[in-house]
């Protein structure tokens, strides 16, 4: 299906070559950075009051090449811009993911598109993802002047997603560093580093992320915002997107599809349908064309051409799995528990809630759960995972973890297993989110009867 979408995408830009044009060019920011740009305008003559135009972000480690695809797919009635972000590509300066120094670009690239006489300053809009993403929610609740946008697999609260309960997801965390050449990364990056793959020095790793989130000031964006969220992915959830969706009171839309950071992949096979959507979107609020989108939107996995329309949030029911057992853990050890089989298939949507009984001792300072599922003569699946910062605590506590929220269908007959650890690498070698790092030697962790408690949809949308 992938292999089609990608030949469906390329018959549409060859058809549509001809319809726009391109150029290279540099945009001087007011520190003297210069930032590589390519603008794509419609031959055809601008309307009076100029065309309506889309700026466009990609992902860390990412360049502007990486979003031809879009500029092809809009080209023929809206100017696009697509630029290397501070840092990033043929684009000089250093990175600081997001930070304000960026947002200051994305403001002054935003001013550039309005002031050029064939565009209408008025119906600007912005596309992002990822890194992207995150600049353009965050230069949204900082006042630019988008007149729609469009997020692709970001995040609304950089902490939450990535040091939830205080644990770093140490693993994504060095995969995403490591993206940019160390003499690209700004200095304010590499301060927080250790403290960021080690999660120590919480505060300071708090308010370096609350400057580059956007969820605290969403509610009062009046913006058109379409969110699209991939349903497995491990680094920013669906959860990122459910929290902005619900906080936001302008036009709003949300699709959950079948891409994403890993363990899925961008492009996925429904990227065909994202690009769709997308057009939509900007051509009712950007060119005034009418469209009809559903609320919230839900792929199925695998992708099979045919979505899931909702007009709110899909309704979810709790699945309660008692999970008995007495593990006393040390070092990379770890506790397995098993359930019974499942008389049916379900579907997972929202975060998977862990409570256990633990006593610490020695200096323990993380508890890491990976819940995976075994069908029937088929592969083990993980289903989610999570992870609770505990330095500092010793004694008896009952402990919370709440797991990242993805969409998983899980056949009938399987058992699902969950893995108590250190780090995911206990469940398996090549689980890399939660590293693991050394403890005291008399470090331990005595584990006592589990309850796990898994949202899933009334209705399954997989098969």
């Amino acid at each position: 299906m992938l292999v089609l979408c990608a030949c469906l995408l390329a018959l549409v830009a060859a058809g549509r070559a001809s319809a726009y044009s391109q150029h290279d060019l540099a945009i001087q920011m007011d520190d003297g950075v210069q930032i590589a740009a390519t603008l794509y305008e419609p031959r055809a003559a601008p309307p009076p009051a100029g065309y309506p135009a889309v700026v466009a972000l990609h992902g860390l480690g990412g360049k502007r090449q990486d979003l031809d695809f879009l500029a092809r797919a809009l080209g023929e009635s809206f100017a696009v811009l697509t630029f290397d972000a501070r840092g990033h590509g043929q684009s000089g300066g250093l990175t600081s993911i997001d930070g304000p120094r960026e947002i200051t670009d994305l403001r002054e690239i935003h001013d550039w598109v309005a002031a050029r006489p064939e565009i209408d300053r008025t119906r600007i809009g912005a596309w992002g993802m990822s890194l992207g993403g995150g600049a353009i929610l965050r230069s949204l609740v900082g006042g630019v002047p988008w007149g729609a946008v469009e997020t692709v697999e970001t995040w609304t609260d950089l902490y939450s997603a990535l040091l939830p309960q205080g644990l770093s997801k140490s693993g994504a965390l060095a995969q995403f560093l490591n993206s940019i050449p160390p003499n690209r990364l700004d200095p304010s990056v590499a301060a927080i580093r250790n403290d960021a793959l080690t999660s120590t020095n919480l505060p300071a790793l708090h308010a370096w992320a609350d400057v580059r989130s956007s969820r605290s000031q969403l509610a009062k964006v009046r913006t058109p915002v379409f969110m699209f969220q991939g349903r497995r992915d491990f680094a920013f959830d669906v959860t990122q997107a459910k929290a902005g969706y619900r906080l936001l009171k302008g036009p709003k839309r949300l699709y959950v599809g079948d891409f994403g950071h890993a363990p899925s992949r961008f492009p996925g096979p429904d990227i065909a349908q994202v690009t769709a959507l997308g057009v939509r979107w900007f051509m009712r609020y950007l060119a005034g064309a009418p469209a009809s989108l559903a609320q919230v939107s839900l792929a199925p996995s695998p992708w099979r051409g045919k979505l899931r329309a909702y007009s709110a949030l899909p309704a979810t029911r709790p699945l309660v799995v008692g999970l008995g057992g007495a593990d006393t853990l040390s070092g990379p050890g770890r506790a397995q528990r098993t359930s019974g089989p499942l008389t049916g298939k379900v579907e997972t949507f929202g975060p998977p809630q862990l409570k256990v009984t633990a006593r610490l001792r020695g200096g323990w300072s993380r508890l890491v759960a990976v819940l995976t599922a075994k069908p029937p003569r088929k592969p083990e699946i993980v289903i989610s995972e999570g992870g609770i910062n505990t330095s500092g605590l010793s004694g008896t506590r009952k402990l919370t973890v709440n797991m990242i929220d993805v969409a998983t269908l899980i056949p009938r007959g399987s058992r699902f297993r969950l893995t108590l650890a250190s780090s995911s690498l206990a469940q398996s070698p090549s689980n890399l989110l939660y590293l693991n790092f050394p403890m005291p030697a008399a470090a331990r962790i005595s584990l006592g009867p589990a309850r796990l408690v898994v949202p899933i949809l009334k209705s399954p949308v997989s098969r």
